[in-house]
């Protein structure tokens, strides 16, 4: 609980200015999500998806839809 009792999100927040990505790697499989700056193209990485649950809590909070993140290798 955070302060005052207020329920705290326990997905991350997408900056502005940034998109979603998902870098996945090709070996292990394993999926970060990762926010890509649009104007310099870095990736800052956002939390590891480790279920599909946890990708469709993100973007429920973040009122983005699945099907518009891409997938980088």
């Amino acid at each position: 609980m955070g302060l005052f009792n207020k329920k705290k999100s326990e997905y991350p927040k997408m900056p502005e200015g940034c998109e979603p990505v998902l870098r996945c790697s090709i070996c292990t499989g394993e999926q970060t999500l990762c926010a890509r700056d649009t104007e310099t193209g870095k990736l800052h990485e956002l939390m590891l998806i480790r279920t599909p649950d946890q990708l469709e809590g993100f973007c429920a909070d973040n009122s983005i839809s699945p099907e518009n993140i891409k997938k980088v290798y």
